[in-house]
């Protein structure tokens, strides 16, 4: 298992915003995809493509895939909780719940990631400065999206616990990964892209029969790009920033991705920059400065 560094310092903090960026940019790429080509396609095509690229580079680079069983079974998990289930939950979910609550729902990712990392891991246990740091950046997605969106909880109970249940399983896959043996990074993102793709794949091909499919070119370059980005890239940094730092800072990633959304809507979209979105993003960067203090103060002695 890997000991992360207890003091995350500029180059973590800029692998966190950069890990943030590339998934909040899915998004809008899914979108562009689902429009004629099936979700259950676009997960296991971005997901193909990301493993074949990985999988080519460990080999290009001399690298062997360990053949313990044990090992492959964590992958397996990771590839479960950490891809298919999720997506599958969270697509079924947003169907009827607007995106302003799922964000929330989303935001369940970090509490639970703490919970989990204290109780399976033994240097990531809870501290005051840790429990407010993940509440604070609760607080900042809270007055992002606005209290407004709260009112529809209970609305549709089945499908926010589906939701909620999508950000436990990312939690649930980011500590399995943390207790995963030290390797180079290609090993490890192959690994898991690898059982991913197991898992998604034969259902795609059986629900969706993509053959059959007549896709726009938009939807198979915007499916080109999430296994390139989001998806390939995104899994090295998430490999790279989790040996780092452990599980509870890089779960901070859903605390920034709808602040980045917002951002997007600025740069892109010609929306305006508004007073709250300035508090909530103050509110989330303070919610990782205090989880940094949270990871100095659990540091082991030497």
């Amino acid at each position: 298992m890997t000991v992360p560094s207890p003091r995350p310092g500029a180059v973590e903090i800029a692998l966190l915003l950069s890990l943030a960026t590339l998934w909040s940019s899915s998004f809008a790429f899914i979108k562009i995809a689902v429009e004629t080509i099936p979700p259950l396609t676009v997960a296991a095509g971005r997901l193909a493509l990301a493993a074949v690229l990985i999988v080519a580079a460990a080999r290009l680079r001399g690298l062997n895939f360990p053949a313990s069983d044990g090992l492959w079974a964590k992958f397996l998990a990771i590839g479960l909780f950490g891809n298919a289930l999720p997506f599958t939950l969270i697509s079924w979910g947003e169907v009827t719940i607007d995106s302003g609550l799922a964000a929330i729902l989303m935001a369940v990712m970090p509490p639970a990631t703490l919970v989990l990392a204290h109780l399976f891991t033994v240097d990531e246990r809870m501290n005051p400065a840790r429990i407010l740091g993940v509440l604070l950046g609760f607080g900042g997605v809270v007055v992002l999206i606005g209290p407004a969106a709260l009112a529809g909880l209970g609305d549709e109970a089945l499908r926010q616990t589906a939701v909620a249940g999508g950000a436990v399983c990312y939690a649930i896959a980011t500590v399995i990964a943390r207790r995963l043996p030290r390797m180079p990074l290609l090993v490890s993102s192959a690994g898991a892209l690898i059982a991913a793709v197991t898992l998604s794949l034969p259902l795609a091909l059986l629900v969706d029969r993509p053959w059959a499919l007549a896709p726009a070119p938009e939807s198979v370059g915007a499916v080109i790009i999430l296994g390139l980005f989001p998806t390939a890239l995104a899994i090295l940094m998430y490999f790279a920033l989790l040996r780092r730092t452990g599980a509870t800072f890089i779960a901070l990633n859903n605390y920034l991705i709808p602040s980045l959304g917002v951002i997007w809507g600025i740069l892109f979209l010609g929306e305006a920059l508004s007073v709250r979105a300035i508090l909530a993003l103050g509110i989330i960067l303070a919610g990782i400065a205090v989880t940094r203090i949270g990871m100095r103060q659990s540091a082991p002695t030497t």
